[in-house]
């Protein structure tokens, strides 16, 4: 993987693609690429919304675990899970509200998953974060054979939505580990381990503002951390004040982070206008990092 080019000038069509892969690329560029990637535009909204979801999914998880059989909470999220996707599979392009579902439905399971690994067979926490670091990466590594690029913004094929996807999978039930390892193994607690992540999640960025990390690696870094750093925060506020938390229910905090997703991603008429304005006066203001990153994975 090429480090991206050190000029403001967002990439765009093949050379955005040797930016990448090292090599131009010979798929289709231009508005109808445009057309048909089915993801977001990397935008300060777009992050908020993933902490948000990855909150979401730990408090909900937590919910139907507690208040069904575990067994049925399970099945119920993996019907949920196939049911999303099957929607988003099925749409010809982005569209937020099919999106952002399949994404907290996948940060649900992706809970459950991992949470089933440690209590019902006993693993580790340790252990099935680094059991599902080994399965992400064999995702990245199968992804990046098949297509020469792991950017999101080249997800404008159905191979590519699926490779996109099982990582977004493997993404939250490794976050879901690291954050309970923390938290428990660790013994940091729920407020600490955010603000753990919180930090890391920082010297990612600074690391992409030094152009000491491509754009691609430091992007799926930072999505990976995202995952603890909202669990993290969304289990102290919902948790009792015998566990370090402010008591206040999985299920409002649950109800409390869909209303403001849902706020998050709803449709704005200015929405394109903004993001285009916000890109070109990006600079190198290290606050702004987090944006940068769209011009870098931006396959037009």
């Amino acid at each position: 993987m090429i480090e991206p080019a050190q000029e403001n000038t967002p990439p765009n069509g093949a050379t955005a693609a040797v930016l990448e892969t090292g090599r131009p690329s010979t798929r289709t560029g231009g508005s109808a690429r445009s057309a048909l990637v089915k993801v977001p535009e990397i935008t300060a909204l777009f992050w908020v919304a993933k902490v948000l979801t990855t909150g979401m999914g730990e408090t909900t998880s937590d919910f139907l675990v507690h208040h069904l059989d575990p067994a049925v909470a399970l099945a119920l999220g993996a019907i949920g899970l196939a049911g999303s996707l099957i929607l988003q599979f099925a749409v010809r392009r982005y569209t937020a509200w099919v999106y952002w579902l399949a994404v907290v439905v996948v940060s649900v399971f992706g809970t459950m998953a991992a949470d089933a690994v440690h209590v019902v067979l006993g693993v580790p926490y340790a252990a099935s974060a680094v059991f599902f670091l080994a399965v992400l990466l064999a995702v990245f590594v199968i992804w990046f054979r098949t297509e020469k690029t792991l950017s999101i913004h080249s997800v404008d094929t159905r191979r590519r939505e699926v490779f996109y996807w099982a990582a977004v999978l493997a993404t939250f039930a490794l976050g879901t580990a690291i954050g309970d390892m923390t938290a428990y193994s660790l013994d940091l607690g729920y407020f600490a381990s955010g603000i753990l992540f919180a930090a890391v999640i920082g010297l990612a960025v600074l690391a992409y503002w030094r152009r000491w990390v491509a754009a691609i690696p430091a992007f799926w870094s930072i999505y990976i951390l995202t995952r603890p750093l909202g669990a993290s925060f969304a289990d102290w506020t919902a948790v009792g004040a015998d566990r370090g938390g402010m008591d206040c229910g999985t299920g409002p905090v649950s109800v409390g982070l869909a209303l403001c997703i849902a706020a998050v991603v709803a449709p704005r008429p200015s929405q394109a206008r903004e993001a285009d304005g916000a890109r070109s006066q990006l600079g190198e203001n290290p606050a702004r990092v987090l944006g940068l990153l769209s011009r870098a994975t931006h396959v037009r």
